[in-house]
């Protein structure tokens, strides 16, 4: 079973514009609105894909409620920490015209000492049935120090993915993660090192296990013992959002499956990533990636060309 926790979940809304102009007024179709937040996209995506998944994550106030309704409605299976303060918003505005999105998040109100403690217990008793344990997305500001290394070590001795940036990115390299999932932007920030190569060697000294790094419209890059690109020869216009989480996912999915090889993953992660930039929601993917991964170029990492 994959286990993912979510540690600040979002109410995600949508909504899809002609085009976007700034200072403007749009009107839009009624967007949509789903339970998000990165590691309940990971689920999500997962569990399409016919994998054991429990979800856990915390949820508050209203939004936190209508959290909970269209998470139930989504037939994922989830535990949710009740919280006081309210489930953050995440809003997203998809530009038709120029195939790309506009994306406001929330930062979240951190959960209480005592939340905490009634997540990582949520985390601890779940572990013991998975294969691999999922932490995914942003922590609230004001989140106590350590809580990252408490979930960790509340997923026992189960390879943990961790997805995430700035400082925690770092912490869990430290902590020995078996797979971070960076983007360029968060390895560089992460790290101080602009050379992708470079970052991600440096979470692999810290104690990282794999390194797949999210390069964009550019595929992307994994780092174990040895390193491998995977892109498209024509990259694919859409939404981004999720494509990351989907990336995870993949990476999951395998784990669960005990299938470690390093170009197996690479191949699933891009495929997976780059099929769910042709959704227009996060948490989905194209039922054309197994297309998609057989079209995709691997090969060794030259440096010069990063």
């Amino acid at each position: 079973m994959i286990l993912t926790v979510t540690p600040n979940p979002a109410l995600d809304m949508t909504w899809e514009v002609d085009r976007i102009e700034p200072g403007g007024a749009h009107r839009a179709d009624t967007g949509a609105v789903r339970a998000g937040g990165k590691g309940l996209n990971v689920a999500r995506v997962a569990h399409a894909q016919g994998a054991d998944v429990l979800a856990v994550t915390t949820a508050g106030g209203a939004t936190g409620a209508e959290l909970r309704a269209e998470l139930a409605a989504s037939g994922v299976p989830h535990v949710l920490v009740p919280v006081v303060a309210a489930t953050r918003r995440s809003a997203a505005w998809v530009d038709r015209a120029l195939g790309d999105t506009t994306i406001v998040n929330e930062r979240g109100i951190a959960p209480s000492v005592d939340e905490i403690d009634l997540l990582v217990a949520a985390v601890a008793e779940a572990a013991a049935a998975a294969s691999v344990v999922v932490i995914s997305g942003s922590f609230a500001p004001g989140t106590p120090e350590g809580t990252l290394a408490r979930l960790i070590d509340a997923a026992g001795d189960r390879p943990v993915i961790v997805d995430t940036s700035g400082p925690l990115l770092l912490a869990a390299a430290d902590a020995g993660a078996a797979v971070l999932k960076p983007n360029r932007a968060e390895l560089v920030e992460a790290t101080g090192l602009t050379d992708p190569l470079a970052g991600a060697r440096e979470l692999r000294r810290r104690g990282a296990g794999l390194v797949l790094l999210s390069l964009g419209a550019d595929g992307m890059l994994v780092l174990g013992d040895l390193a491998l690109r995977a892109r498209l020869a024509t990259p694919l216009a859409g939404n981004p959002t999720g494509a990351g989480d989907a990336a995870v996912a993949a990476a999951a999915t395998l784990f669960d499956e005990d299938r470690h090889d390093i170009e197996t993953i690479l191949r699933r992660a891009t495929a997976w990533s780059a099929a769910a930039v042709l959704m227009p929601l996060a948490g989905e993917i194209s039922p054309r990636h197994p297309e998609i991964a057989a079209e995709l170029r691997i090969s060794p990492v030259d440096p010069d060309t990063l």
